[in-house]
């Protein structure tokens, strides 16, 4: 059986690569740092590439192709370090109008929402409470609040198996200005954040929800593994360039190996983000997911280590895929509760 990419794929993948290229290059990178609104203009031009449409059927004006494709294009976004919800978009491209053309941009935030408040909760009459943003963890968070039109909310009963991930969950839809925040300080300054303190009106949403999880955690996945593959090659690159003592650092042991780690990690999380948009199994997403954050969370600290005191410059990109990578794999369960979903797994 031959799990090499198709002739296809390649060209699918090649091309969304040079169209970051041409629209996402550094200069533009650097100025979103300043000015983190999304460019609009750009997500019509990704849409107008089938981007957001990719896996509808053609007789709904999409692509017509698959989750293995989508991991390609997702794992090009994570190389270009691309803001967005992306992977929302992507998945709710059937499910809200306008979202799969690019006149829309719609976020996806887990949340279990409370009863109704009663008097005197500070809240319109009507409103659902969100989490106590004074409890531990808080409510959640909600990705580029000022350039989103909704807000898709995912809710579930707490105790849910980790393994089927079946929490009794809906999906909602809350117009943007129906969503009640509180502004919260970003790690990675491409993300704005907010924290959702409540939500007024919401319109239930016939959703797979475990498959949307699941599905969320996979692409996820793939921005973490192409942002610990661009580590690597920026690694490698300036490790070729940069001479101490008359030679390339690149030819002392230490860097080899260091590099040489990096490439490993990329390379273990490729099979397992690969194979699980095959199998599209919740165990197979789970590690892959695990494997990838890993992978791009140390592979930026190694990148950090081989820059030197470059790294820690505000002028070097590798910060800016270190932060990204903390954030990324903070959403759609964290190392804990992927590494209990997979013992159970085992157990089971």
């Amino acid at each position: 059986m031959d799990f090499q990419l198709g002739p296809e794929q390649r060209a699918l993948r090649d091309g969304m690569r040079e169209l970051l290229a041409g629209r996402f290059g550094r200069e533009r990178l650097r100025a979103a740092v300043e000015a983190p609104a999304l460019d609009r203009a750009l997500w019509r031009e990704l849409a107008e590439a089938g981007f957001f449409a990719l896996r509808l059927p053609e007789a709904d004006g999409g692509v017509g192709l698959g989750l293995p494709e989508a991991v390609l294009l997702m794992e090009e976004t994570g190389r270009a370090l691309l803001p967005g919800p992306l992977v929302a978009c992507q998945l709710l491209a059937g499910a809200v109008d306008g979202v799969a053309t690019g006149e829309r941009i719609v976020a996806l935030a887990e949340t279990a929402v409370g009863p109704e408040p009663g008097a005197g909760s500070g809240l319109p009459p009507g409103a659902e409470a969100g989490p106590d943003p004074g409890a531990a963890g808080g409510g959640p968070l909600w990705e580029h609040p000022a350039d989103c039109d909704a807000l898709i909310t995912l809710g579930g009963a707490e105790g849910a198996d980790p393994v089927d991930q079946g929490r009794a969950a809906g999906a909602y839809r809350s117009a943007a200005t129906d969503v009640l925040c509180a502004p919260f300080a970003s790690v990675d300054p491409l993300t704005p954040l907010a924290r959702i303190t409540g939500i007024v009106r919401k319109t239930p949403l016939p959703l797979d929800v475990p498959r949307l999880r699941r599905e969320a955690a996979l692409l996820t996945a793939a921005q973490q593994l192409g942002s610990a593959a661009r580590m690597v090659e920026t690694a490698v690159a300036y490790a070729r360039e940069r001479e101490q003592f008359g030679a390339p650092i690149g030819s002392f042991q230490a860097v080899k190996h260091l590099c040489a780690q990096m490439l490993v990690r990329a390379e273990i999380a490729r099979s397992a983000v690969y194979a699980a948009s095959v199998t599209e199994g919740v165990l197979d997403a789970t590690a892959a997911k695990l494997l990838a954050d890993e992978a791009a969370v140390r592979n930026a600290r190694d990148c950090l280590q081989v820059h030197g005191g470059m790294g820690f410059t505000w002028e070097s990109d590798v910060h800016l895929h270190l932060k990204r990578a903390w954030l990324r794999a903070a959403r759609w369960g964290g190392v804990a509760a992927a590494e209990e979903a997979l013992a159970a797994g085992l157990i089971a």
